[in-house]
């Protein structure tokens, strides 16, 4: 393979994590709308919809080991492969978050929401961005969109700890409605691991340019 064939092979495999990231994202976005909408039909689709993220991961992984195998990669470009080959993993485990919050979605759909989605949704905001800028700063290379992404994630802790508290004096003062706030804690909580998982994207984007691996956001 000539070096401009292994280097349009590289910036495909970007290109394939970029559509991964996409779906992940949307993926979690429609989650969060169906259960603004208690809307068990979407939720049942984005749960379906877990095999083709899957697939996309599981075909990324080949790519990434037909490189290394075949080829005699160069520091930075071995970088790029392992780094690609760990994105891939956070953005499939991003999916199963979508899937974990559609699941929540069918359980709560028959019960009244214990309180009115503000938080939750403004998570989902913040981490459809901060995927965003991951994504483009794995296009662009470019570690310091990377690092900036990676400390949006306090904004997402903080509004997790704001929706246990809420749901903490709820559950307190009418114990009845523990199931159901349980349900909404379980959905924050897999948004803030889904952001978790953007940091540690934005921690290989660093890797990929500077050649450093250290924890972002500590």
């Amino acid at each position: 393979m000539t070096r401009a064939a292994f280097a349009r092979d590289l910036q495909q495999l970007k290109e394939g994590v970029v559509r991964m990231g996409e779906r992940a994202g949307e993926a979690i976005h429609g989650a969060v709308e169906a259960l603004r909408a208690r809307d068990v039909a979407a939720a049942e689709r984005i749960i379906a919809e877990d095999d083709a993220i899957d697939a996309l991961h599981m075909d990324l992984e080949q790519r990434c080991m037909r490189l290394l195998a075949t080829q005699q990669p160069m520091a930075g470009d071995l970088r790029t492969i392992a780094s690609v080959f760990a994105i891939t993993i956070d953005l499939e485990r991003m999916a199963d978050h979508a899937e974990g919050i559609s699941r929540a979605v069918k359980r709560l759909a028959a019960e009244p929401l214990v309180k009115p989605l503000v938080d939750i949704p403004e998570m989902d905001e913040i981490l459809q961005g901060m995927l965003r800028d991951a994504l483009m700063a794995l296009q662009m290379e470019n570690a310091d969109l990377a690092r900036q992404t990676a400390a949006q994630d306090d904004a997402i802790d903080r509004l997790r700890n704001r929706v246990l508290h809420d749901l903490l004096e709820i559950m307190i003062h009418d114990p009845q409605t523990v199931p159901r706030a349980l349900e909404l804690l379980i959905v924050a909580r897999h948004l803030e691991r889904a952001a978790d998982h953007v940091t540690n994207i934005c921690e290989r984007i660093v890797y990929i340019v500077t050649g450093e691996l250290r924890e972002l956001n500590v």
